[in-house]
Order: structure tokens, then C-alpha cells, then sequence
């Protein structure tokens, strides 16, 4: 049976990757399969978001790249709403270089990502030493790397043999690599002419561009709606930002959890009914 007819419960169970054990494991215990991405610059409206979708979501994505009045004190503040709502942190850094550079910068420089982000990703272009290098920082923490093998922008050229040779490559790290940015399951993707198919195969799709009120933003984003994003293309997560919170900075409260609460809900039913197709 293919891995997004299970339970998350179940698959995490199979996962030796901490990072994915947790996430699963995160998602079954909140009945949530829905990610925020805090996209905002200013360190009071990070924590003020995070503060308040907290408990609908098992996972919160990070930009820290662009908060413009970073400290490194905003990480231990952002560890605690971790501790306190129960969700994992996805610095959505995308690495893109040599082996030896993305090491250094998932480690050192000013963020320290791989010291407080349990999942982090990358673009699979300079090949597998990408994957090799961000390893050997990522590795011992016990964290995740997702591969961004498909991206949900109109006109992107993350499609057909770059998104092949991606999931090759994750294939070939499956200690560290958990799983892709992507908008369908990737069994069977890559495969060889006469390579068998790995029916224990479970890599973790998180999806972004879900919205259910509007399908672009005039920008080339383009949206499905959970149904369509978990239920007809088997992703795992959902990733949502503005269509929750709106304008950074003149946030309603009350309105901002209504949404989450709504995306929470329309995530989850979409997977129950996906269980129900197996």
C-alpha cells in the first residue's frame, strides 16, 4: 500500500529520520496537517503570528533571512512557542551551493540555522554535494532535509527530468533527506527503465500555494485547495501564509484563529477522506 493511504501515525512508526518521526508523530497527536509560513520582517509580528495560530498547527515556516530587526534572542522566543504550542520549526532557507558553503551556512554566520530548525530544504541544482554537505551539520542533530522538486509559482522550471534527477538524488540519502517541496507524490518519479518500484518508498510532501478563497496573487503564485492539494494528489502538509493572517501588522486575532482553525480543519478532512480511498 502506497505510504499517503496510511495513518501518519503508522508511517511514523517506519521513519528512522528523527525529525520525520516527529513531524508525523505532530501531526497525528494535534489532528493537524497544516503549516503556517510567517513571511513578515518585523520580529514583533513573527512572534504575534506564531503566538496565535500556534495551537492549529503542527508546523510553523520561517523566513529569518528577512526579519529586519533580527537578534539571536528571537530564536530562543521561537523555541518556546515550540515548546509551549507543540509544533516543529522549517526554516525555509533553500540552500543552493556547493557542499562546503551550505555547511557553513547552516551552521555558523548569524542565524545558526541547523541548531533550532528541525526541517530545512534546498534546491537539488549543484547536485548531491548539496545533500552530502548540509548533512554532515544536519545529520548528528537529527534533522530533516526536503528537496524542492517541484514549486508552485506559474512558468517554474522545477518540472520533468530537474524533478527526476531530485528525487534521485533523495533516494540516495534517505538517512537525511525526508521528503520534497512539491504538488503530487513522488512514487515512481525517476525510476529507470526496469528499476523496480520501493513499495515502503515514503517520502513526506509538503505543498504550499493552498488557499480556499483565491487561486493567484498577481505575483505567479498560483493555489489549490486542500481537497485537491491532500485528497487527489496525496501530499502531506499544507502550507499557508497570508491566507490566514492577512496584513502583517493589523492583525484581528479572532480572525487570524478562525482561519487557522478553518485550514486545520479542511487539511485534516481532506486526509480522512483520502484514508477512506485506500
Amino acid at each position: 500500500m502506497s505510504a499517503h493511504f496510511q495513518t501518519y501515525a503508522s508511517r511514523a512508526e517506519r521513519h528512522s529520520n528523527p525529525a520525520a518521526r516527529s513531524l508525523l508523530e505532530t501531526i497525528e497527536r494535534k489532528q493537524s496537517n497544516l503549516c503556517v509560513s510567517v513571511d513578515v520582517t518585523s520580529s514583533k509580528d513573527f512572534l504575534a503570528i506564531i503566538e496565535v495560530v500556534g495551537p492549529y498547527v503542527s508546523l510553523i515556516k520561517t523566513h529569518v533571512d528577512i526579519i529586519e530587526d533580527f537578534e539571536p534572542s528571537l530564536i530562543a522566543r521561537l523555541q518556546g512557542l515550540s515548546a509551549k504550542h507543540d509544533f516543529l520549526i522549517f526554516e525555509d532557507r533553500k540552500f543552493a551551493d556547493i557542499g562546503n558553503t551550505v555547511a557553513l551556512q547552516y551552521s555558523a554566520g548569524v542565524h545558526k540555522i541547523a541548531f533550532w530548525s528541525h526541517l530545512t530544504n534546498a534546491h537539488p541544482v549543484p547536485g548531491p554535494s548539496i545533500v552530502k554537505g548540509l548533512a554532515t551539520v544536519g545529520l548528528p542533530l537529527g534533522r530533516g532535509l526536503l528537496l524542492l522538486a517541484e514549486m508552485s509559482t506559474a512558468g517554474t522550471l522545477a518540472r520533468g527530468a530537474y524533478t527526476e534527477d531530485a528525487v534521485r538524488m533523495a533516494r540516495a540519502s534517505r538517512d537525511f533527506v525526508i521528503g520534497f517541496i512539491a504538488q503530487q507524490r513522488m512514487e515512481g518519479v525517476g525510476l529507470r527503465s526496469g528499476e523496480p518500484k520501493d513499495e515502503a518508498e515514503d517520502f513526506l510532501i509538503l505543498t504550499p500555494g493552498v488557499g480556499l478563497d483565491v487561486t493567484g496573487d498577481g505575483l505567479g503564485q498560483q493555489y489549490r485547495t486542500p481537497e485537491q492539494v491532500v485528497t487527489e494528489s496525496g501530499c502531506d502538509v499544507i502550507i499557508v501564509g497570508r491566507g490566514i493572517y492577512g496584513k502583517p501588522g493589523s492583525m484581528d486575532i479572532t480572525e487570524v484563529q478562525k482561519q487557522a482553525e478553518r485550514y486545520r480543519k479542511a487539511g485534516w478532512d481532506a486526509y480522512l477522506k483520502r484514508l477512506d480511498q485506500k
